[in-house]
């Protein structure tokens, strides 16, 4: 058993929680079921792997590049605060769980088994769970298992090791399918059937986007891709150009406030150094990386694509594998994911002006990670659905809500004190919800998360049952028969 569990654990480490490694594993697992040359297997695995180290070398890239700001609005005003953010949430759970339940979170590659399979068997049953989606982004997994793990333990103190971890596998293991799957039918409309769902932190966050922009009366919007611009504006119909300059006013206002001393003294810029150009290096920048994400992800979803007919064909029939939110930001236009963070920007500084304005117990400090992969995702799958203007309003609407209900639920169960919290879409209204429903329904409430989680994709599944399966086992076929 020991040396079992040596094996998962140097595979969980390795492998499964390094998504490019496991991105890279699942393309060569799938390629040679596909009895492809085993030359041509390894090159799909270099290919794929390579690929989203390029995607994270573009996310990457962004995250750092925007570190300037939220450091010095930060110290510059000397606050105090939570920063909603994955890793500053992490941090958080680490520093203060010995402290608040006298408890460490050591048994993370054992409770990652425990949901991982435990989605497996989910999908594979789809005839009776409808469930079609692998979560297959490790890192975030690790991220969400620490915030789980925490809320859980606020809920029921009292539980022993085993039946934390068995709680917390099944509850995982059920968000991890039913959210990736809730993505599935309107990613295969934005990517025109590239073959994969989201598997993130905002998935119950896209799919409400793209149902309130279907809905809100903004069919009759233009979807930003389409509209083109007259005279000079239309250098804004050229995406690279107008991120550029939309992201020059952005960032140059908001470091003019900084002001360069300030940003002298951080370090952030060198003595002597022209403030102008500094301004515009790293508003291009935020250009530069975001093309670069893109790129990577061009580079690995067509192998991944046509790799996973081969686990698709043989182990888990008819599923797609759920990855980071980050690659649907290739497909649609690249203006939808800009707009998308500049309205998810401004709904959060003004909620935050707002929670210090009326002072609030716990004053929220903005986090690139929500503001940019939650709001520019929504954008993207709201401007298919509705337009330019479900575009702009719903991203807005996502920055107002991350704020409001990271800081209702972090000063509630008591993480807001050690200084993070995730923070992204999904963890400030679905699993404060959950977490509401188990504390006052003890252990009544942990089987009716389980129940409303195992209830939507049934209602899914009943409003498209003839189309509901055919659209992941075959798109163009799908496409003929909506059409028809």
């Amino acid at each position: 058993m020991d040396f079992l569990m040596g094996i998962w654990e140097y595979f969980a480490s390795n492998i499964l929680t390094q998504p490019a490694y496991f991105i890279g594993f699942i393309v060569l697992i799938g390629y040679m079921l596909l009895k492809k040359p085993f030359y041509q297997s390894i090159a799909g695995f270099l290919k794929a792997t390579v690929g989203y180290f390029i995607l994270s070398v573009g996310s990457g890239g962004l995250v750092n590049n925007f570190r300037p700001i939220l450091v010095g609005l930060k110290e510059r005003f000397d606050l105090s605060a939570t920063v909603i953010d994955p890793y500053f949430g992490q941090n958080a759970i680490t520093d203060g769980v010995q402290e608040t339940f006298g408890r460490t979170f050591g048994d993370v590659m054992m409770l990652l088994l425990i949901a991982f399979i435990f989605n497996l068997i989910l999908v594979r049953l789809k005839k009776w769970t409808k469930l079609r989606a692998v979560f297959t982004t490790g890192n975030v997994q690790v991220q969400q298992a620490a915030t789980a793990f925490w809320l859980i333990l606020f809920c029921f103190p009292e539980l022993g090791r085993i039946e934390v971890l068995i709680v917390m596998g099944v509850l995982l293991g059920l968000y991890w399918a039913v959210g990736s799957n809730l993505t599935v039918d309107i990613t295969q409309e934005v990517t025109d059937g590239a073959g994969f769902a989201v598997a993130h932190q905002q998935m119950f966050g896209i799919a409400l986007a793209s149902w309130a922009a279907s809905k809100m009366k903004f069919k009759s919007s233009k979807q930003i891709e389409d509209i083109k611009l007259p005279g000079f504006l239309s250098i804004f119909n050229e995406n690279m150009v107008s991120t550029a300059i939309l992201m020059l006013l952005f960032f140059g206002i908001i470091l003019v406030v900084l002001g360069q001393p300030y940003l002298i003294e951080a370090g952030f810029m060198k003595e002597g150094q022209s403030f102008f150009f500094y301004i515009l290096t790293t508003a291009l920048h935020f250009a530069v990386y975001l093309a670069i994400l893109q790129l990577g992800v061009r580079t690995f979803v067509d192998e991944l694509t046509e790799s996973f007919h081969g686990i698709s064909n043989t182990l888990l029939p008819g599923a797609v594998p759920g990855i980071d939110v980050s690659a649907s930001l290739a497909f649609g236009s690249s203006n939808a994911v800009t707009l998308g963070f500049l309205f998810g920007a401004l709904g959060q500084f003004l909620t935050i002006g707002a929670l210090i304005l009326f002072k609030s117990p716990t004053i929220i400090i903005a986090g690139f990670i929500p503001m940019f992969f939650d709001n520019a995702a929504i954008a993207v799958y709201a401007n298919k659905k509705g337009g330019i203007k479900a575009a702009c309003l719903l991203p807005f609407v996502s920055g107002i809500i991350q704020v409001l209900g990271s800081a209702l639920i972090a000063t509630w169960v008591g993480l807001a004190q050690y200084g993070g919290y995730l923070g992204m879409f999904d963890w400030a209204t679905v699993w404060p919800m959950f977490t509401v429903i188990m504390k006052f329904l003890g252990y009544v409430g942990i089987a009716a998360v389980a129940i409303i989680l195992l209830a939507i994709p049934q209602l899914q599944y009943r409003k498209r049952k003839d189309t509901y399966f055919l659209i992941t086992d075959d798109y163009d076929a799908y496409l003929e028969k909506v059409k028809a």
